[in-house]
C-alpha cells in the first residue's frame, strides 16, 4: 500500500479554506443584497452594532484588517447613511466610526442573516457551533505561529 502523497491539493488545509471562504462569501451575497451590503460591509456592521462606536485602529484590529483597508468601505457605509466617520474631539489624530439611526435600525432586518445562512447551508446550531469552534481554534493556531520565531 502507497503512502498518499502530501503535496497532493486535496489535501491542503490552505486549499480547502480558500474554497469555503470564496463559497461562504457568495452564498452570503444573496441574503446581504436586501440590506443593500456587501460581505466585508456587514463585518464592519456587525462589530458596530456590538459597539455602537469604534476608532478606526480598534475596528482593524476586531476585524484583522488593515485599516487602510477599510477606509474605502467606511466611505462607502457613511455614503448609504448607515455610519459616521469623524475625528475624535479628544485626539485629532483618531477617527471614530459611529452608527447613524439608519445603521443601527439596519440590524433588526439583519438579525435574520444567520437564521437564513443556517437554512441555506443545512447545518444544525451545533454543527455551526463545532465549526465555529474550530475555527477560532485555527485563527489562534495561525495567531501563535507569526508569534514565535522560526524553529
Amino acid at each position: 500500500m502507497s503512502t498518499p502523497d502530501p503535496l497532493t491539493l486535496e489535501r491542503q488545509v490552505c486549499f480547502a479554506l480558500t474554497v469555503a471562504s470564496r463559497g461562504i462569501v457568495s452564498a452570503y451575497k444573496p441574503v446581504l443584497d436586501p440590506l443593500g451590503i456587501t460581505h466585508p460591509q456587514y463585518l464592519v456592521m456587525l462589530a458596530l452594532w456590538e459597539h455602537r462606536t469604534l476608532d478606526l485602529s480598534t475596528l482593524a484590529k476586531l476585524l484583522h484588517q488593515e485599516a487602510s483597508t477599510l477606509s474605502p468601505l467606511l466611505k462607502r457605509l457613511e455614503t448609504q447613511g448607515l455610519a459616521r466617520r469623524q475625528r475624535s474631539a479628544a485626539d485629532e489624530r483618531r477617527l471614530e466610526i459611529t452608527l447613524t439611526p439608519e445603521g443601527e435600525a439596519l440590524r433588526a432586518r439583519a438579525e435574520q442573516v444567520p437564521i437564513e445562512m443556517a437554512r441555506r447551508l443545512r447545518m444544525t446550531p451545533a454543527e455551526l457551533t463545532a465549526l465555529h469552534r474550530a475555527m477560532l481554534e485555527l485563527i489562534d493556531a495561525s495567531q501563535r505561529s507569526l508569534e514565535e520565531p522560526g524553529e
